[in-house]
């Protein structure tokens, strides 16, 4: 966890041309969810899937 922020999932940058696995994956868990998001790390060159912590907080006591 980081800033406040759960990283679920890292995917490379550098995909195959038109495939979207971070995306695919985030989806996913929004489908079972999850307030899931992505965003680009620059530094490692890489997308994360992330949850907010606090958001995470919000859904799990709503349920």
């Amino acid at each position: 966890m980081t800033n406040g922020r759960l990283v679920l999932e890292r995917f490379p940058a550098g995909g195959p041309r038109g495939s979207w696995p971070a995306e695919e994956f985030a989806r996913a868990r929004r489908a079972e969810g999850q307030p899931a998001e992505v965003v680009m790390d620059l530094a490692s060159d890489a997308f994360l899937v992330i949850v907010r912590v606090a958001e995470a907080a919000e859904v799990a006591a709503a349920a």
